[in-house]
Parts: structure tokens; C-alpha cells; sequence
């Protein structure tokens, strides 16, 4: 067998038998429109910008008091996710970034999250981010989060029933929490296309496992 032949046989093997990262998740990968349920991402604003620190974005870690705030809402396949499905993205009009800054207090966010994620949902720029405020508005954030003046700790299924019992409708299969090394970092929720609270199993396999976190209190309360 000629050498170059064997070679190239040997590469196609490693290909096959080693997925490179970043190649096709789903059939439809990164076509826009294409996908099975949304993720709406609420972040702990005050563990996002204890770990940014120097680099935390002044617009949302300054004196003004933000808890949870929209990270995104995330297109998802069933396994895997598509991302930057138009490239470029359609340009945002600064009206509509303004008006999103109550949801998503950066501008640099909203434009991240439009470019990333956005243009994979088949939508408008309005659009989108009308179904970003509905995801949002379909969640209600339990009484105990809404005002925390001193670092809580707390557990990942603490917050996951937290959520569960104020969201009538919304099961533990239908959250996920995410944290770093000692911060809860994230609540992840799973909504299907007519915003409703859906199972994710391949979200909840990502969720934090740590048994105690901490929640730093919001800043200028």
C-alpha cells in the first residue's frame, strides 16, 4: 500500500473514530429558524461582576442594584446548539439596543447575544428580542432573590425549588444551575416555541454539582 494512501486512511480514521470540536452538532446546524426550544439565561448580576472585576462592563456593575438579569435566550437542537447563523449579523438600530437595557443591562450584550444567538432564531431583530422580553416575563424570580443585601448561601436545589415552586407549570427537569468554582453563576431555564416550560435533559446534565454557593449581594442596594 503506497505510503501517501496509508496516510491519508489513517487521518480519515482519527477524523471518524475523534470528532474535531466545532463540526456539525445537528443536521440543520447553524441554519437560521431551524432548532427544537429556547434557554433563557438569567445571570446573578453580582457573580458576574465579582469575577469580572477590573473588567466588568460599568453599565451593569456600578451603583445600580441589578439581581438576575437576561444573559440571552439561546436556540437549542435537542443535542448540541447552532450559533452565528449569519455572518454578518444584520445591524442592530441603537433604539432597540437601548430599549433592551433594562432586561440586559450592557449594550456590548446585546449586541454578543444578537450576533451569536439571535440570527440563529429565524427572526427580525425586533423580533427576537420581543420573544427575549416574553421568555422573560414568563419567569418570575422568587421573593427570596429579589433583594439580597448580604451574601446568601445556598444549594443548587435550594434555587432550582425556589424557581420551581414560584413558576406553577415549571419541573426540576425543566432548570439548570450554573456556578464557577464557589459562585452561583447562572439559572437556566427551558422554554419550548410556544413559551412554555419544557424538559431539557442535556441542559440539566450541565449543571452545577457543587454542594454549597455562595450568592454576593447586589451592589448599591
Amino acid at each position: 500500500m503506497p505510503r501517501l494512501f496509508r496516510s491519508v486512511v489513517a487521518f480519515l480514521f482519527v477524523l471518524i473514530s475523534f470528532p474535531v470540536p466545532g463540526l456539525a452538532q445537528d443536521a440543520r446546524q447553524n441554519t437560521p429558524g431551524q432548532f427544537d426550544y429556547y434557554v433563557l439565561a438569567l445571570s446573578w448580576s453580582p457573580s458576574f461582576c465579582d469575577a469580572a472585576g477590573e473588567r466588568a462592563p460599568r453599565q451593569q456593575c456600578g451603583a445600580r442594584p441589578y439581581a438576575f438579569v437576561v444573559h440571552g435566550l439561546w436556540p437549542q437542537y435537542e443535542k448540541g446548539f447552532p450559533e452565528f447563523c449569519q455572518v454578518p449579523a444584520p445591524r442592530l438600530d441603537r433604539n432597540l439596543v437601548a430599549s433592551m437595557l433594562d432586561l440586559m443591562p450592557a449594550p456590548r450584550l446585546v449586541f454578543h447575544e444578537w450576533d451569536r444567538h439571535g440570527t440563529c432564531s429565524g427572526l427580525a431583530p425586533r423580533g427576537y428580542f420581543e420573544n427575549v422580553r416574553k421568555a422573560r416575563a414568563l419567569v418570575k424570580i422568587p421573593a427570596a432573590y429579589l433583594d439580597v443585601k448580604s451574601h446568601l448561601s445556598v444549594t443548587p436545589d435550594e434555587v432550582e425549588e425556589a424557581f420551581v415552586t414560584a413558576n406553577p407549570g415549571m419541573t426540576r427537569d425543566a432548570i439548570a444551575i450554573t456556578c464557577d468554582r464557589r459562585r452561583l453563576r447562572e439559572v437556566r431555564i427551558c422554554i419550548n416555541k410556544e413559551f412554555g416550560f419544557r424538559e431539557c435533559p442535556e441542559i440539566e446534565r450541565r449543571a452545577c454539582r457543587r454542594e454549597k454557593l455562595d450568592m454576593p449581594p447586589v451592589r448599591g442596594g
